[in-house]
């Protein structure tokens, strides 16, 4: 049996940031996916590619277009998008009517790098998603797969939701 090749697409966000002590800050470091990727000991083949290196509220219509165009351009039909979740939203509609591929962002709400996160549990869901949902744009967050016309982030919950 042949094992679909999925595309990992890195763009910032709080699944990438690292704590600097001497700042008392987070700041987006490098991408975290590939670490993930090798803890879970996962037998698909993949590739992680990193666009941008920014938190999500930094972004501008000129990063949406690149991600799009990257997305767009790569032979692959399945492709994970990490993004901070901020603006995960806008992001995902901007993807929308790319033809042939399922495309599903994921970040997550705690950084990777910490010892209680999301992250990890974000990325498992988003690669399942991608393996079996059919082409389109889709978020994958706290265990839900949503669609981007018609959920939100609630930042006092610290989840994503349907929106009624």
């Amino acid at each position: 049996m042949t094992h679909m090749k999925i595309i990992f697409f890195t763009t910032g966000g709080t699944i990438d940031k690292v704590y600097f002590d001497a700042k008392s800050e987070f700041e987006v470091c490098s991408p975290q996916v590939s670490e993930l990727l090798h803890d879970a000991n996962v037998t698909f083949e993949y590739k992680v590619e990193s666009i941008l290196r920014k938190d999500s509220l930094d972004m501008t219509e000129a990063d949406r277009a690149l991600i799009r165009g990257r997305v767009a351009a790569d032979p692959a039909v399945r492709i994970v998008v990490t993004h901070g979740t901020d603006t995960m939203i806008l992001t995902a509609l901007a993807l929308k009517g790319i033809p042939a591929k399922t495309i599903v962002l994921t970040g997550s709400m705690q950084p990777a790098r910490l010892r209680v996160t999301d992250a990890g549990f974000n990325l498992g869901t988003a690669i399942a998603a991608v393996q079996i949902l059919p082409p389109g744009v889709y978020i994958a967050m706290n265990g839900r797969i949503f669609n981007p016309d018609c959920c939100r982030k609630n930042v006092a919950d610290h989840r994503f939701e349907d929106i009624a």
